[in-house]
């Protein structure tokens, strides 16, 4: 049974391409499916969370980093009656617009882009699924419900204008409400993606060495995880150790999320989706203690792992990567692969160009990236 606040399969507002329904799956059920179907999310294998892609085996990639937030976003919307489906499909198509080597892909290709209308993850997570997934014979892009595209266009709140051109052209399409919050469930899959990443940052940056136990046993909520994995078994073997601390992190937040979600449910006391996104603000969130405890953390690792020497020497390796790829494609065309050669020919300014051109090179994997580069470029010295 669904709440009356949460987004009905049977309400959707649709398709933007109209299609006969499933006989045997929902709307959110089908955006769900054609998102793990789609290329986009498979190249999210090879793609940064944290640490590039050929650094090691074990760290999180922007898949599994994607596969943890969905189950998260499950867990969290199944307890507060809202759409699963929904919320899980969101989750899953949340990082489909990210770069090769994450945040620092993105930064500089948000640069590159400035003079062409700009860049940002989620407004190109919308043009893969609107318009550069090629698949179906009726339509580009996966034709997804109204539902899930706004979802993923501001599931981190209202969007406000100037819109990065690649929202701005969905939105132009189809009005998706910027201004307004999200449904219930696409907020669900926004803290869910705080939720993994808080969790296994910690987890992978005690794996890098760039800190260690004893300098979580300092901060707050990581600190009293790992007092009480050794008052219950002391001599614990070490990575039990560490599991068993920071799955007590990852519960805690989880937790805390949905006593708050309940408690501001319960007095807002919505009748329908709409009133979700008439709020004036979320519904779900971390409560104000645990948030400003999570921010010790984020700084604790801003300062310890994000912006680590090592880290930096690679981000810095991979912004040039970027930054030799992105121009030389815009000045020579004629180096994309063949099957770009259409939209090249169809392009009628340098701003269309550079457009093409930034779908190409975001697209990539790290590993593509770093390939193309060594074939274009030269190998890298040292």
């Amino acid at each position: 049974m669904l709440a009356p606040y949460a987004c009905q399969p049977d309400a959707s507002r649709g398709r933007l391409f109209a299609e006969r329904m499933s006989t045997f799956r929902s709307p959110f059920q089908r955006d769900r499916d054609r998102i793990i179907h789609s290329s986009a999310f498979r190249r999210l294998k090879h793609k940064t969370q944290v640490f590039v892609e050929h650094e090691g085996d074990y760290y999180r990639t922007r898949l599994t980093h994607t596969i943890e937030v969905a189950q998260v976003a499950r867990t969290i919307a199944g307890v507060l009656n809202l759409n699963t489906d929904l919320a899980e499909a969101i989750a899953l198509a949340h990082d489909l617009g990210h770069t090769p080597f994450g945040h620092t892909g993105e930064d500089a290709m948000e640069a590159l882009m400035k003079p062409y209308g700009g860049f940002d993850h989620n407004a190109q997570a919308l043009r893969i699924v609107t318009k550069l997934e090629r698949h179906y014979a009726e339509f580009d892009g996966l034709n997804l419900t109204w539902e899930t595209l706004e979802g993923i266009a501001k599931h981190n709140g209202p969007v406000e204008p100037p819109y990065a051109y690649a929202l701005a052209e969905v939105n132009a399409a189809w009005d998706l409400e910027l201004n307004t919050y999200a449904s219930a469930e696409a907020q669900v899959a926004a803290i869910a993606d705080d939720v993994a990443y808080s969790h296994h940052d910690l987890h992978d940056g005690l794996r890098s060495g760039l800190f260690t136990e004893a300098d979580l046993m300092e901060l707050p909520v990581t600190g009293p995880a790992f007092a009480e994995v050794d008052a219950i078994y002391p001599g614990l073997d070490p990575m039990r150790r560490r599991h068993e601390a920071l799955r007590r992190v990852f519960g805690r937040m989880v937790e805390d999320v949905i006593a708050v979600a309940r408690n501001r449910l319960e007095a807002a006391q919505p009748k329908s989706v709409d009133d979700i996104r008439a709020m004036g603000a979320t519904v779900i969130r971390f409560s104000k203690p645990l948030y400003q405890e999570l921010k010790a953390i984020r700084s604790f690792l801003f300062h310890r792992m994000y912006r680590a020497p090592s880290v930096m020497a690679e981000r810095a390796k991979v912004t040039t990567v970027v930054n030799d790829l992105f121009p030389l494609f815009l000045s020579r065309p004629e180096l994309l692969p063949a099957e770009w050669q259409a939209d090249v020919a169809r392009a009628a300014s340098e701003t269309d160009l550079a457009r093409m051109v930034a779908d190409y090179v975001a697209g990539m994997t790290d590993r593509f990236a770093l390939q193309e580069h060594a074939r274009l470029f030269g190998p890298a010295e040292g």
